[in-house]
Parts: C-alpha cells; sequence; structure tokens
C-alpha cells in the first residue's frame, strides 16, 4: 500500500496496541478541525483517522501488514467502515481500545452472609459438629431463576433495541461526541421481564429458611470466623451464591478462665488444710485429677496441669491448666476455736506477732544487677 501507517502515527511496526493509541491521542489533540481548521490539516486529520482505524484493529493491521488493503480500496477522507465519533471517544476515554460493549448480565454473584454461633469450653476445646438454621436468599425453583413467569419469556427492550444502553450526541471541542449510558427502561440487560414470576416477582431468587451442618474444629476462640463455601446469599439472576461465615462466640465458663490456649482456675482451701496438707478432686475437661496441696501451701501458689488446657487451633498439642491455691482465713470464731488458737500462738510464739516486711519478689533490673555480680 503507498501510505505507511506506521509513519502517519510515528510508531514502529512491533508497537503495542496502547501505543498507537497514545499516538492517535497526541495527533488528533493537535489536528482535530475543531482546533485547527486549516484545510490541509483537516486532510492530514483524517489521514491519521484512517491509520488508527487499520492499526488499532487486530485483523486489519495483519491484513495491512501482509500487503493487503484492510481499508477496501477506500479513500483518506472521511471516516469509512462505520468507523466514527464513538470509536474516536473510546481512543481518548476506553481502557482497552475500542472494547466490546453490551447488555449486561442479569447473574451477578451474591453477597456473603454471616452468622455468630454460641459455643461453650468444652466444644472449644474439644471441637464439635452442630446444626445451624439460615435465612437466606435461593434460586426460584418456579422460574429456575429466570425471573419470568413460566410459559412466558423476557421481551427485547424497545428503547435500545437489546444493545443495553443508549446513545446521546454532545458537541465538544472534537466536534459532534456520541456518548453511551445504561438504557434507564431496562437498566442495561437488554430485555425486559414481560410477566415477572409470581413468586420471585422478577428477581430470580425467594428467601428460604434452612438448615447446615457445622465442623467446628478444636481450638477455635471468640472471634473465629469458619467459612462455608457457597452457602451465603444466591445472586440476582440466581447467579452464583456469596459465602457463609460462621462466627463462634464462646460462653464464659463457671469454673475455668481462659487466657489464650491456658485455662485457669482457684481452689479454695481452709487454713488448717493449706498448714497441714491434704488432697482435693478438682473435675477438669478431661475428668477428675487429685490437686495436691502440700502442708505450709501458702495463698497464690499454684499448681501447673501440662497439656490440660484449649487444643491449639493451627498446630498439634493443648495448653495448660494453671491451679491456683487461695487459703481462706476464717472470719468468725466460737469461744472453743478462739481458744484452741489462742493456745497454737502460744505454743508457736506468736502471742504478739510483729509481721516481717520485706520488698516483696526482686524487681528486674535488681535481678540483672545480681546476675553480673
Amino acid at each position: 500500500m503507498a501510505t505507511d501507517y506506521y509513519g502517519v502515527l510515528g510508531v514502529p511496526r512491533d508497537a503495542t496496541g496502547e501505543e498507537i493509541k497514545r499516538a492517535y491521542r497526541k495527533l488528533a489533540r493537535e489536528l482535530h478541525p475543531d482546533v485547527n481548521p486549516d484545510p490541509a490539516t483537516q486532510e492530514k486529520f483524517k489521514t491519521v483517522t484512517a491509520a488508527y482505524e487499520v492499526l488499532s484493529d487486530p485483523a486489519k493491521r495483519q491484513m495491512y501488514d501482509v500487503g493487503g488493503d484492510p481499508r477496501g480500496g477506500q479513500a483518506g477522507g472521511g471516516f469509512p467502515g462505520g468507523f466514527g465519533f464513538g470509536d474516536i471517544m473510546d481512543a481518548f476515554f476506553s481502557n482497552q481500545g475500542g472494547g466490546q460493549r453490551g447488555p449486561r448480565s442479569r447473574s451477578r454473584r451474591g453477597q456473603d452472609a454471616l452468622i455468630r454461633m454460641e459455643i461453650d469450653l468444652r466444644e472449644a476445646t474439644f471441637g464439635t459438629v452442630r446444626d445451624i438454621t439460615v435465612d437466606t436468599a435461593v434460586g426460584c425453583t418456579t422460574c429456575s431463576g429466570d425471573g419470568s413467569a413460566p410459559g412466558t419469556g423476557r421481551m427485547t427492550c424497545t428503547m435500545c433495541k437489546g444493545r443495553g444502553e443508549v446513545q446521546t450526541v454532545q458537541r465538544s471541542f472534537l466536534g459532534q461526541v456520541m456518548t453511551a449510558r445504561a438504557c434507564p427502561q431496562c437498566g442495561g440487560f437488554g430485555d425486559v421481564v414481560e410477566t415477572p414470576c409470581p413468586e420471585c416477582a422478577g428477581d430470580g431468587r425467594v428467601r428460604t429458611r434452612r438448615t447446615l451442618t457445622v465442623k467446628v474444629p478444636a481450638g477455635v476462640d471468640t472471634g473465629t470466623r469458619i467459612q462455608l463455601s457457597g452457602e451465603g446469599e444466591v445472586g440476582p439472576g440466581n447467579g452464583p451464591a456469596g459465602d457463609l461465615y460462621v462466627e463462634i462466640v464462646e460462653k464464659a465458663d463457671p469454673i475455668f478462665e481462659r487466657q489464650g490456649d491456658d485455662l485457669h482456675c482457684t481452689i479454695t482451701v481452709p487454713m488448717t488444710a493449706a498448714a497441714l496438707g491434704t488432697d482435693v478432686n478438682l473435675q477438669t475437661l478431661d475428668g477428675t485429677e487429685v490437686i495436691d496441696i502440700k502442708a505450709g501451701t501458702q495463698s497464690g501458689n499454684k499448681r501447673v496441669l501440662k497439656g490440660k488446657g484449649v487444643a491449639h487451633l493451627r498446630a498439634n498439642g493443648r495448653g495448660d491448666l494453671h491451679v491456683h491455691i487461695a487459703v481462706a482465713t476464717p472470719s468468725k470464731l466460737d469461744s472453743k476455736q478462739r481458744e484452741l488458737l489462742e493456745q497454737l500462738a502460744v505454743l508457736r510464739d506468736e502471742e504478739q506477732p510483729t509481721g516481717q516486711v520485706s520488698h516483696g519478689e526482686p524487681g528486674l533490673f535488681s535481678r540483672l544487677r545480681d546476675a553480673f555480680r
């Protein structure tokens, strides 16, 4: 062909579609008749537009590269082959250079759903299987998600003729510019439901209550979410369902306090038992454990039962059970009890105790100082 379209646009022969588009945008701003009405410039603008028409179309560009005539012998004047202002606007504003437009699908993905489930400490520790009832949108069985009443169908939109968009013409510095927007009559779908389904009112989905089985893994805690793929809301037009998230809420336990995967509880023993020593039966999550209260146990002492806590959610093993000892001092004594305690005080030379004052446990800096000495 006589005309070098690559040279007209000023791009190499291996230029990408985006490079061709950028080159055309730059030249169109300089040469458009509304900007430069000179007749010679107008002819050059037509040639630039013809070059862009060929090189922006992969099929025409391939024909041109092998020496064919992709424009069917048309001259450089005018906008041939239906290449109009809509295509010019595509070159300026489209992300893909004249991408295909058309009616949009009625089928869209549904929303995700969230439901909360209460469990107790034992279920959180060992896991459980629970049935839950959810109320979500599902596909309409009467119309199979089509939205039309049985025996009827959809009618092509009379306003947009099935294109899903309507076009308007406005004047700008480029001249008459054609813009497109979604058809207000059909909402951009290209067709309208002539007789809506009486069950779903044309939406293609209905709300229903159903029961699902949820497997709760061991080690969950309040705030843990379990994802059930495809069990959420069915989308409009019977589109793919979203996901259902089950959020765990762990109820407070009357005996154990959970801290991470460790459990804590307190055993209160009488003063005499702490002094003489005793055994206390503790009902843990794994059964009865005998806690040895040694003679002379002080309030605040602790026993640690390894592996008797909550299971680790994403690892093997379990946390620990921390048993705290509290010594109860009697607040009311009868005469006999008081007499016996006074005798004990005499035997222990504690009739007039002065008490011992200390600084308590050494602080961090004191321990560091002692370590370096």
